[in-house]
């Protein structure tokens, strides 16, 4: 489980005002939310995407998605 995760519905005070860091932070929710719900693979592969599209404009956000992604490859069944 990701610990840095704002808990949902909550806006954490390092996002206040920042609206790209939000949304990244309710991504990174949604994605750990479909790997719970036995879709590892579709979150694998939208934590990549989003690992790619983030990295030139918010590497610390793209490291979370590289981080989450690195957690959960292990548990692909193919």
């Amino acid at each position: 489980m990701v610990t840095d995760v704002a808990a949902p519905g909550s806006i954490r005070a390092s996002s206040a005002g920042r609206p790209q860091l939000r949304i990244s932070e309710i991504l990174l929710a949604s994605v750990i939310a479909l790997a719970a719900a036995g879709e590892v693979e579709t979150a694998c592969r939208l934590a990549g995407q989003a690992c790619v599209a983030l990295r030139a404009t918010d590497p610390a956000a793209a490291r979370r998605f590289d981080a989450l992604l690195h957690r959960l490859t292990p548990k692909l069944t193919w």
